[in-house]
């Protein structure tokens, strides 16, 4: 990078490192929405009921089939800082809303291409920008009229936007088995607090295990554990159990300070041996005498103790990670306790019944009817390892959508309907803006229709002839009419019953927007050179 004072004969003058590379005006432009188009491009055939799975294999030889579009963008290894950027709009989707991945990313690559064309008639960059946040305001307005009340039927309602959600995953054949243990998963784990509804999805504890079909996944009113009891001498189910959450160990206590016993006698040893011995007992029989018959316990427990649990008919479990812990207190009732001391039939927990089974080639411990169980679980079976991921990743998202639809309460109608009545409304709204932010408008209405296209190409539709139909039907007032990928053509999607939270659409159509609007601003890109092995070797003047 030099000065422009050339012509007096002066030598240029270097401000940046050497080796560092710049690109500025248009080419930085071009160059970046290049990258964001490609990574677009990279997710947009995954879209839709009848979008198709990406196989991704890393360094290590792992492979990943998804359809899932944050899960392929977080195993993609992209070095582009444009690139990069887009991805985080599919990271900030899944955290807010777990589903709509792929819509944010596609209208985050459509919007850049759509201003690139605007660039290139000498729009200036800013004024997109500002074209772009006018329409996504008015669009978040127009949304709010879109909405349709969960409440009415709540638990229909939920049930198909589970079924949206899984639609066009592999767990798509299951859709109606894997929903109905979605809808009834949240609304167990839900609250309500001032008015506000909440779900915590940490409340809903996901197994998975290969083994059996996809049917054989279940919900479980209570919570399963990885782990099996500790003695075989112990009962391997418990009726009526009364649970004891222990977080220290049921062990002899070391001393904190290094300490020296000295035995000078054999009699002495014995007697050691047999005060451990009963320290031991008299722990369990503390833990009898409170009532309870299955403890569940964070850290070890002693072979000893294991003995004296089974001969009294205890059913223990030990080294349970600190999360199901929790996770069995809000189930059973139960505190959990550090002194064992303190255990008393107050601080114990209830279920109607503990016991082992065999899940596939391992045990597992069902804790089962926890009355008015604040956190269950979902064991989740599939046929190979790659199909119980894939099953795990669609459960997530669905899980997820449901959970923000009951707590927004309103959704909004899919199959890319809401989004072509928005770039109606704002090609009207475009009119009266007037000035060169109308053109941004128009592209940014035009930009939306993106994913009613997409839907059509990857069903293998006419995508000029289904926008032609999907304007034409919104045109005449037919404001829930979106692609209708089985057959071709448009359809009412309310009466399909394609539905999807408010909160998805909003959130898609505000990051996407936010980013693209970050890129265009983009004129200069100054990229410092790594320094390799032959730079190091001249700055350390070899």
């Amino acid at each position: 990078m030099n000065s422009g004072a050339q012509g007096q004969g002066q030598a240029p003058i270097f401000i940046l490192k050497e080796g560092t590379s710049q690109t500025r005006g248009k080419t930085a432009q071009s160059n970046n929405i290049a990258a964001a188009k490609a990574v677009a491009n990279s997710v947009r055939s995954t879209l839709g009921p009848k979008g198709m799975d990406k196989m991704l294999v890393d360094s290590m030889g792992d492979v990943v089939i998804t359809n899932d579009g944050a899960t392929i963008l977080k195993e993609m290894d992209i070095e582009h800082p444009a690139a990069k950027m887009i991805i985080e709009v599919a990271k900030t989707q899944e955290q807010h809303c777990y589903d709509g991945t792929t819509t944010a990313v596609v209208l985050a690559g459509e919007l850049l291409k759509r201003s690139e064309d605007l660039i290139e008639q000498n729009v200036h960059p800013t004024v997109i920008c500002e074209g772009f946040r006018l329409a996504a305001e008015k669009a978040m307005d127009i949304l709010s009229e879109h909405g349709i009340d969960v409440n009415s039927e709540q638990s229909k309602m939920l049930n198909e936007v589970a079924k949206t959600a899984l639609t066009g995953k592999s767990a798509g054949a299951v859709r109606e088995f894997l929903s109905d243990i979605c809808v009834r998963a949240v609304i167990c784990v839900g609250g309500e607090e001032d008015g506000e509804r909440y779900v915590d999805l940490d409340d809903i504890k996901v197994q998975k295990k290969q083994g059996g079909s996809i049917r054989d996944s279940t919900l479980i009113d209570g919570i399963l554990l990885d782990k099996e009891r500790v003695h075989s001498g112990m009962p391997r189910s418990v009726t009526s159990a009364s649970i004891a959450l222990i977080n220290s160990a049921i062990e002899v206590k070391k001393t904190e300070v290094d300490a020296k016993i000295q035995i000078t006698n054999p009699n002495q040893l014995a007697s050691f041996l047999d005060e451990e011995e009963g320290y031991l007992k008299g722990l369990v029989e503390k833990i009898k005498s409170s009532g309870a018959n299955v403890v569940i316990c964070q850290k070890g427990i002693d072979d000893l103790a294991q003995h004296y649990m089974a001969k009294s008919g205890i059913f223990a479990v030990r080294r349970a990670k600190k999360s199901d812990m929790e996770a069995l207190s809000k189930a059973t009732g139960a505190s959990i306790i550090t002194n064992i001391d303190d255990l008393n039939s107050e601080e114990l927990g209830h279920a109607s019944k503990v016991e082992e089974k065999k899940i596939g080639d391992s045990d597992m411990i069902f804790i089962t009817g926890c009355e008015s169980a604040k956190s269950v679980s979902v064991l989740l079976r599939g046929g190979t390892e790659h199909v119980v991921d894939e099953i795990r990743r669609a459960f997530d998202d669905a899980v997820g959508v449901v959970s923000v639809a009951w707590e927004d309460g309103t959704v909004l109608t899919g199959g890319g309907s809401v989004l072509a009545a928005l770039s109606r409304d704002l090609r009207n709204f475009a009119e009266g803006v007037g000035g060169r932010e109308q053109m941004a408008i128009e592209a940014f209405a035009g930009a939306l229709e993106v994913i009613p296209r997409t839907l059509a190409e990857n069903a293998g539709l006419d995508p000029v002839n289904t926008i032609i139909d999907l304007r034409k039907a919104h045109a005449e007032g037919k404001r829930n009419f979106g692609v209708n990928v089985y057959e071709g053509g448009v359809k009412d999607m309310l009466a399909a019953n394609v539905v999807e939270p408010q909160r998805v659409v909003e959130q898609a159509i505000q990051s996407a927007t936010e980013t693209a609007t970050m890129i265009l601003r983009i004129d200069d890109v100054i990229s410092a050179k790594s320094a390799s092995g032959g730079d190091m070797d001249a700055m350390m003047g070899y």
